[in-house]
């Protein structure tokens, strides 16, 4: 089969800009995304391994279920773990492995401990700290990793942290909000609200509801102006914020009084559209239903500042919370690479298969061959697929191929790529077909 060269009209590159819609429900301390249901599996609580709310990364571990360690896993012995983690005063024990990586029943990671000093921040259920793995570990051994990844949103309450320990962050929050602080203070030529100290406000003394969404969920970054949180008591609307102005403001539309709210049109929070965070400072009363806002029988009126509670926060349910959810909507902004390549396989061309059906079956291919030559037969009868009207009755013999392949090659000749039609394509010898291949980076 002869080679063709794709010329500088049969290759095109394009990106692909897609917007995918996202929606967060948080009610009574579950989060729903986009309303997928839970969907049970034959051998697994859940069919992607994954908590409700959660998305999968990859998808890996199908309804695989988990042999956990310790048991004796199939009943012919072969997924019988060959060591055990053990977390006793907050270290992590176990009996050195030199053999492989364990059969769980499932896909997962591993690496060997080598000079390369290569870790993994857990092994299973432990976190494998510095102490841990120098210890621990010896060089030989197997760590070993866990499937599914999986993301999901997350809120954390941030107070005034300063009046304690100044300038010093204790909690992860804290940790995460003096880590956005500049990135806030950049902002600031698209409003006055992303700026840490601003007639609006000190950041630094307020508090903060901070809302953390993975970019798995949208990709390069949310589509400025498609922003929407809701706040429900009962099913009923009491708030809602949108960024109508796309410069980052989330700017309360509508109220529990309606559109002539004296609360529409105050700006509570804004939204890092690049870096996935919305960030929530409105701290006035929605007049609405109190509610709990966390443990310990901690109760206050609606407030921005207490939106999302639940989100994976820490915070346990409350029969009083049974009353309040939270929706949070938005757009991604997703940009793919696509390579479209065009094969032609013109008139005259491409008629000959290296199929071995493609020759009539039963003839002898003994080829000449010797020290300086090499010969095929050329008396080789091609196998007559034309089709006929007539029940075993075989039409006039045309010359022609079905194409079930196209391979693409480098500069070198190497194979790199093969596309494969669902359905292989016939092709006549008087035709002209073009093939489209294309490619997403």
């Amino acid at each position: 089969m002869s080679y063709k060269k794709f010329t500088e009209n049969d290759i095109f590159l394009n990106t692909m800009k897609a917007y995918p819609k996202v929606n967060f429900f948080v009610y009574a301390g579950n989060v729903y995304y986009n309303n997928i249901p839970t969907q049970i599996g034959n051998r697994n609580t859940t069919v992607r391994n994954a908590p409700e709310g959660y998305i999968s990364l990859y998808e890996y571990n199908i309804d695989r279920p988990d042999v956990p360690l310790g048991s004796t896993g199939d009943a012919d012995g072969t997924r019988i773990p060959r060591f055990s983690l053990i977390a006793e005063a907050g270290s992590v024990k176990t009996e050195h492995l030199k053999t492989g990586p364990i059969d769980r029943g499932r896909i997962a990671p591993w690496i060997s401990k080598d000079s390369a000093r290569s870790s993994f921040k857990t092994v299973g259920a432990f976190v494998v700290g510095k102490s841990a793995y120098n210890s621990e570990f010896q060089y030989g051994d197997t760590l070993q990793g866990s499937y599914p990844l999986s993301a999901s949103i997350t809120r954390e309450l941030v107070t005034d942290f300063r009046a304690t320990t100044p300038g010093y962050p204790t909690t992860s929050g804290e940790r995460h909000y003096v880590a956005l602080r500049n990135r806030l203070d950049f902002y600031a030529v698209r409003s006055l609200h992303y700026k840490v100290d601003s007639p609006y406000g000190n950041k630094d003394r307020q508090t903060i509801n901070l809302i953390s969404i993975p970019s798995i969920f949208y990709g390069t970054k949310i589509k400025p102006g498609s922003v929407s949180l809701k706040w429900m008591i009962t099913g009923s609307v009491i708030g809602e914020l949108r960024d109508t102005r796309e410069n980052g403001e989330l700017v309360q539309v509508s109220g529990s009084t309606g559109i002539y709210s004296p609360d529409v049109g105050k700006v509570a929070g804004v939204v890092l559209y690049d870096e996935g965070i919305v960030l929530l400072t409105g701290s006035w009363d929605m007049n609405g239903k109190q509610i709990s806002i966390g443990p310990g029988g901690t109760y206050a009126r609606p407030k921005w500042i207490y939106f999302g509670v639940g989100a994976h926060d820490g915070h346990t349910y409350d029969p009083t919370f049974a009353s309040a959810s939270f929706s949070m909507d938005f757009k991604g902004h997703t940009e793919t690479q696509v390579v479209s390549m065009f094969a032609h396989a013109k008139r005259g061309e491409t008629n000959y298969s290296n199929n071995p059906t493609f020759l009539t079956y039963g003839q002898d291919h003994m080829e000449y061959t010797s020290s300086h030559s090499y010969e095929q037969r050329s008396d080789l009868l091609i196998k007559n697929t034309v089709s006929s009207s007539y029940s075993d009755y075989s039409a006039s013999f045309h010359r022609q191929v079905y194409v079930s392949r196209v391979a693409i090659y480098d500069k070198l000749k190497n194979l790199v790529g093969v596309a494969t039609l669902s359905n292989p394509v016939l092709k006549k010898e008087d035709q002209d077909l073009s093939f489209k291949i294309k490619l997403d980076i």
